[in-house]
C-alpha cells in the first residue's frame, strides 16, 4: 500500500464532507429565500442527506433553529398587526355608527324644517288667495 494513500482517502473524505455541507447550506438558503418552512426533515430530504447527519452538524442545526425562530417571530408580528388591524376596524365601525346617528338626527331636523317651510308657504298662498 502506498504511503500517501491514507492521506488521499482522508482528503477525499474531507472534500466529500465539505461538498455535502455546502449542499445542505445551499438548500437551507434556498428554502429561506422562498419563505418555506425550514425543518431538519425537509432540509435532509432536499439536500439528499440523513436527518441524523444534520443533527451531527452544529452549524446547520443552529442555522435551522435561527430560521425557525425568525419565522415564528415574523408570525407573531403578523398576528399582532392583524390584531391591531382588527381593533382599528372595530374603532372605525364604532365611529361610523356614531356618524350615522348624527346624520339621521340632522336629516330629521332638516325634514322638520322643510315641512315647516312648506306649511308656511301653503299658509301664505291660502292667505293671498283669500284676500
Amino acid at each position: 500500500m502506498p504511503a500517501d494513500r491514507p492521506h488521499r482517502l482522508a482528503e477525499h473524505a474531507q472534500r466529500r464532507h465539505q461538498q455535502t455541507l455546502d449542499r445542505a447550506q445551499q438548500t437551507i438558503t434556498e428554502m429561506a429565500d422562498t419563505d418555506e418552512p425550514v425543518t431538519v426533515a425537509l432540509v435532509a430530504k432536499r439536500a439528499g442527506v440523513s436527518r441524523s447527519w444534520i443533527y451531527s452538524q452544529p452549524e446547520l442545526r443552529e442555522r435551522i433553529q435561527q430560521l425557525q425562530h425568525h419565522r415564528a417571530g415574523a408570525a407573531a408580528i403578523r398576528d399582532s398587526v392583524t390584531r391591531a388591524s382588527d381593533e382599528s376596524l372595530r374603532q372605525r365601525l364604532v365611529l361610523a355608527h356614531e356618524r350615522i346617528s348624527r346624520l339621521r338626527t340632522e336629516n330629521q331636523q332638516l325634514r322638520d324644517a322643510l315641512a315647516q317651510a312648506h306649511g308656511q308657504l301653503r299658509a301664505a298662498r291660502l292667505a293671498a288667495e283669500s284676500s
